[in-house]
């Protein structure tokens, strides 16, 4: 460290720039698992097409879409992955579950099918979102009154199939099972 301190006043860093620069990064940080989307930034606008269309009025730019979303930097030790979207500022009301994405995945496109068994990823499942819509898979933003925060959790887990889910799990038992058997998670945060 001292010689690292020489070097520094000889060049004319400060040597709190110089043992930042000289710190060794670790695996864990090279690694970090994350989410992000090519739609909104961490804690931004999530653009009208990903609201709900059930929350009344008739914007045709609401099109309750999926957002796309995106991962990387996994637990090696993942079988599949699973999402889970809330509403924060609602109890945690849940919005979207969608399960037994396979681990060669590391993302999903914008508008993922309303379907037990979407297209793509295939082998994935969605559960059945029962609120202001009955539909399988996403149900986007509804706070027409108030900005609300939505988070998007990815989990690796542990299993490549959540076999005790089925087509008539609910969203809270969904999530519940995820979470047993999550290993690791990222996320991501917008408003709407």
């Amino acid at each position: 460290m001292l010689c690292a301190l020489l070097v520094a006043w000889a060049v004319g860093l400060s040597p709190v720039a110089a043992s930042a620069s000289s710190a060794p990064v670790s695996p864990a940080d090279r690694n970090a698992f994350a989410l992000s989307s090519a739609a909104f930034a961490d804690g931004g606008l999530i653009p009208k097409v990903h609201e709900c269309t059930s929350g009344g009025g008739h914007d045709p730019g609401k099109r309750n879409e999926s957002p796309p979303l995106a991962w990387s930097g996994a637990p090696a030790a993942a079988k599949s992955y699973a999402i889970v979207m809330r509403d924060l500022d609602n109890a945690n009301l849940i919005h979207w579950v969608v399960y037994d994405i396979p681990v060669g995945t590391t993302s999903l496109p914008q508008n993922v099918d309303h379907a037990y068994r979407p297209s793509v990823p295939a082998g994935a499942r969605q559960v059945y979102y029962r609120g202001s819509a009955s539909l399988y898979g996403y149900q986007g933003p509804c706070s027409p009154s108030t900005v609300n925060t939505y988070e998007f959790v990815v989990h690796a887990l542990n299993r490549t199939s959540l076999t005790e889910l089925n087509s008539g799990s609910s969203t809270q038992t969904a999530a519940r099972t995820i979470a047993a058997a999550s290993i690791g998670s990222a996320r991501i945060s917008g408003e709407s």
